[in-house]
């Protein structure tokens, strides 16, 4: 499923009506119908019906779904938000074709008319605003969104919810708070943006008739979905061998942090590595021992329980590295990371790992190796030298700017991670919930890419699929067994089992 902008979405209508020839008054009846369908499932034979329509295709929309709805029967009201000059082209036609049918449709702008219609309805169906919509709404279609938002009526929004950027970048913004959005063609950059995605409430995408040669290719970022994991998972073989499956090594670990490399290798492991080397201090092995009892140990030379460089890590032993889980920030554990970063092959870098490759990043595109960086907003905003808040409002550019530049591969875990590769390309995991909003739970995601990086796929298959599993475990556990609000870190390893069980079974 691709993730488009706005600009992308137009492009595709243009060329379909313009290139292949569909007509577009066509579309918007595709569009109309397929989104009328979705709002029947959501309402009652009973429920009083408000639609809202606004000019443009947003507005054309509109008019279809509440012909639609008109001829099933449903009780509906419509009212036109803008004045009729305001109405034209494909959306006029629908208008018209809405009154021959025998609907009515009610003209006003003025808010203390519309709200007390608003007041009467159960369903509010939103089809104002388009894509198209930048900066502050003016009155008095400002103050109809506010009318909608005091409501106690359900808020269903066609495409998008009226007002909501389409794209990210936003700062300043006011509109409908939907409890359902039903997008038409594919999801925009705005559902997967911290400070944008609940305005659209629980969202849906319908088709409305795009043909493959528009939509194929067009947009550089896609959702990670079920399909793709069933699709892109490696198979075990019969006559499969431990060494099928990867030798991997882990480092970090101190006195104060040795639990978090513990998860990560028991992930790993759960995950399908098939050989597991925790490279860590001698002193806290036995407590990650207790832990991880299908590893293998390096032990590397520390102070007083924390690591340094003194020792070489024999990283050519090894199919791929994971470093930086239980680290430290202290500058004797610097040259643990230069050497990773000298080293050849695969290597993942996350926690501490990632304070300290801040002085490395030009040294990262000279490796023949690939390089998965795994920050949290806050670790990749001090890489980028912004703010949270900047890099939160525009994430996808950020993102692909810095993969693009030092040629690494970036997870940018969050609500929606985000993961992009050294050509710009982005994928996005929607899978997970609040409940790996804990300490640690990066530690587990990171084993998952170790195990994950060193089986037969891509990277960016590899680092989809971890996302997913880690996701989908949280998902599994709070559903069955945990809440979220008791989901610990180390949980998530038992959940893998059951996201394998279920979904590979199945394919």
């Amino acid at each position: 499923m691709h993730i488009v902008t706005a600009e992308e979405m137009y492009d595709m209508d243009h060329e379909a009506i313009h290139q292949i020839g569909i007509d577009g008054r066509l579309l918007m009846e595709n569009a109309g119908r397929a989104m009328s369908a979705r709002i029947e499932a959501s309402v009652d034979d009973t429920d009083q019906i408000l639609l809202l329509a606004g000019s443009g295709n947003n507005g054309g929309d509109g008019f279809v779904i509440a012909r639609t709805l008109l001829n099933n029967g449903y009780d509906i009201v419509v009212v036109q938000v803008v004045p009729d000059h305001k109405i034209a082209g494909d959306a006029l036609f629908h208008k018209n074709l809405f009154i021959r049918c025998g609907g009515e449709v009610r003209v006003t702008c003025q808010p203390s008319e519309i709200g007390g219609i608003v007041k009467e309805a159960d369903i509010v169906v939103d089809a104002m605003l388009g894509i198209g919509t930048k900066g502050m709404l003016r009155k008095p279609i400002s103050t109809v969104v506010a009318t909608i938002n005091e409501s106690e009526a359900h808020v269903i929004s066609a495409d998008i919810p009226s007002g909501l950027p389409a794209n990210e970048g936003a700062r300043d913004f006011q509109a409908v708070q939907a409890n359902e959005t039903i997008i038409a063609g594919f999801p925009k950059m705005s559902a997967f943006l911290e400070s944008t995605f609940p305005y659209y409430g629980e969202w849906t995408t319908v088709s409305f008739g795009l043909p493959k040669p528009v939509t194929k290719n067009r947009a550089q970022r896609k959702v990670w979905t079920e399909a793709d994991f069933k699709e892109t998972m490696p198979e075990r073989k019969a006559n499969a061998h431990k060494g099928n499956h990867g030798r991997g090594l882990i480092i970090g670990g101190s006195a104060e942090m040795p639990g978090s490399i513990a998860m990560s290798a028991v992930a790993a492991l759960r995950t399908g590595a098939g050989l597991m080397t925790v490279a860590t201090a001698k002193s806290v092995i036995p407590t990650i021992a207790s832990n991880c009892m299908e590893a293998t140990y390096l032990t590397l030379d520390d102070t007083n329980g924390f690591l340094n460089a003194r020792t070489a890590v024999p990283f050519d032993q090894y199919d791929a590295a994971v470093i930086g889980m239980g680290l430290g920030r202290h500058q004797e554990a610097a040259g643990l990371v230069q050497q990773a970063v000298e080293a050849e092959g695969p290597l993942i870098v996350d926690a501490d790992g990632l304070y300290h490759v801040r002085s490395l990043l030009n040294r990262l595109n000279h490796r023949t190796g690939p390089v998965v960086l795994t920050p949290h907003p806050g670790e990749m905003a001090m890489l980028l030298d912004v703010s949270v808040p900047e890099l939160l409002q525009s994430p996808f550019a950020y993102t692909k700017m810095f993969a693009e530049k030092y040629q690494v591969y970036v997870i940018l875990k969050g609500t929606f991670t985000i993961i992009t590769t050294p050509e710009g390309a982005q994928t996005v995991s929607t899978a997970g919930n609040q409940g790996l909003a804990k300490g640690g739970s990066g530690d587990v995601l990171s084993g998952i890419i170790l195990a994950m990086i060193m089986q037969r796929q891509t990277v960016t298959e590899a680092l989809g699929n971890a996302c997913f599993v880690h996701g989908k475990a949280a998902e599994w556990l709070t559903e069955e067994v945990h809440s979220v609000y008791d989901l610990i870190a180390s949980d998530i390893s038992a959940g893998i089992t059951n996201v394998y069980r279920t979904l590979l079974a199945t394919r």
